[in-house]
């Protein structure tokens, strides 16, 4: 079955010729339920070709760090497998896409690239750049969101109650099984060889890489394995003890409550429609899930894809840089630097606590996040140097961060974005304040002080 064009938007219209078609994964970093991947087959069926994977390992890419790329090299490791049991190429290139991409296309002759979707600027730039001077046909298929980002609304919602019903309208739409990727057929190597031979020693001695940060700041996430068989495992696990009590239990940092997908979905090695649809399978108590999966995520892609200012304070909507501007100047009772944050040294147990949590494992809990963007805010001298410590934080040390919800979700702590006015106070202006009585009042703060304050 031919996959639903909507999916697909056309980067360069050129004839396509006989030859492999190149999937350049980036997004996606998976081999099943891919549409991107599906579509490159079906085009290189169409011309009685086959397809072929390439991922492009850029040796510095948005602050990450060694446990982001370990995360990742682990993940292409079992696509590459899963590919070679497909008889399908797998390509690791390395350096930057705009040259690596247009040199594999003409090493075997590729006739149509296909790349998947993101609405950060860097990728687009590398997409951009390369349809300037691409002479085949170059696709974007949104394999990450269920509804295509460009589809699901043509402007940047003001907020999930504006998203909602469109996304309710589209929704049964492109909630469709995906096809099954079939076997490509025995071919000639296109490099000349019996197998494509990608050297991991060379990607990981590639990586630019802060020494320090590396070796001592970020170790690795050890309370999950990377890879799409990973993922399903976490799917399964969460369908079948967790799902139940999600709505109760999510909001509490002391109970192991989420769903411990988001790093699977930012590397792409789990496909959120692949997700939904188990979800739906059982249907109870999954209406709190599957706003956070469809609604609240694709909000965050819309809003980065239509505000390239999405890690920028121009980025807020007007009310709130209004309000912030004439609150820049308050009084702060504590002001700390980027370092005191960085090594959780502030006056505030519960904060430090959250972002040793981070620190340890790339994963801080859905509702410390939110406290602990705010008091970055009330802590720095700017609206502007809350963003940047918050952001720099977050891709840092976060499995999922570099990503539209973490960039979505610190301008809704920061400034206001996808929230609405409230009373105004001091430095916060009307941005929604958060506090640590507040967070008492929700769960046992002490006890999840007391957690974190062993790894300190």
């Amino acid at each position: 079955m031919p996959i639903n064009l909507k999916r697909v938007k056309v980067l360069t219209k050129e004839e396509q010729k006989k030859g492999p078609v190149i999937y350049w994964m980036s997004r996606e970093q998976r081999v099943n339920d891919n549409w991107a991947l599906l579509y490159a087959r079906e085009l290189a069926q169409k011309h009685d070709s086959y397809p072929a994977v390439a991922f492009c390992l850029v040796p510095q890419f948005m602050g990450a760090s060694g446990r982001q790329y370990r995360f990742l090299l682990q993940g292409l490791k079992e696509v590459e497998k899963n590919l070679q049991a497909l008889k399908i190429p797998f390509f690791l290139l390395l350096g930057d896409p705009g040259k690596e991409i247009p040199h594999l296309l003409s090493e075997i002759r590729g006739a149509a690239l296909v790349s998947d979707f993101s609405p950060l600027r860097l990728n687009r730039e590398w997409k951009a750049a390369l349809a300037a001077e691409m002479e085949i046909p170059f696709y974007e298929v949104d394999a990450h969101n269920i509804i295509p980002c460009w589809f699901a609304s043509p402007k940047q919602e003001w907020a999930a109650y504006s998203f909602r019903p469109k996304v309710n309208r589209l929704l049964f739409e492109f909630l469709d099984e995906f096809p099954a990727l079939q076997k490509s057929q025995e071919r000639n190597s296109p490099t000349g060889k019996d197998a494509i031979e990608n050297d991991w020693a060379a990607a990981k001695g590639c990586l630019n890489l802060d020494a320090y940060f590396d070796a001592d700041a970020a170790p690795e996430a050890k309370w999950l394995g990377p890879g799409e068989a990973a993922a399903m495992k976490q799917l399964r696990h969460f369908l079948e003890h967790k799902l139940t009590g999600y709505e109760r239990d999510r909001n509490d940092p002391n109970i192991d409550g989420q769903s411990g997908l988001s790093p699977y979905l930012h590397f792409g090695q789990i496909s959120a429609q692949r997700i939904a649809l188990e979800v739906l399978k059982g249907m109870k108590d999954a209406g709190a899930f599957l706003e956070e999966l469809i609604v609240r995520k694709e909000l965050s892609d819309n809003y980065c894809y239509y505000n390239q200012h999405y890690d920028d304070i121009r980025g807020y909507p007007a009310w709130a840089i209004k309000s912030l501007d004439e609150h820049e100047k308050d009084r702060r009772e504590y002001l700390y630097t980027l370092p005191e944050l960085e090594k959780a040294r502030t006056h505030d147990d519960l904060w430090n606590a959250a972002m040793q949590e981070m620190l340890q494992t790339g994963k801080m809990h859905g509702y410390m996040r939110m406290y602990w963007a705010k008091k970055i805010l009330e802590w720095t001298a700017s609206p502007g140097a809350a963003l940047r410590a918050a952001v720099y934080l977050n891709d840092r040390y976060e499995l999922d961060g570099r990503d539209a919800n973490g960039y979505a979700g610190i301008a809704w702590s920061l400034g206001g974005v996808h929230d609405r006015a409230w009373k105004e106070r001091a430095i916060f202006g009307k941005v929604r304040y958060m506090n640590y009585k507040g967070a008492k009042s929700k769960f046992d703060v002490p006890s999840y002080i007391n957690k974190w304050s062993l790894s300190q």
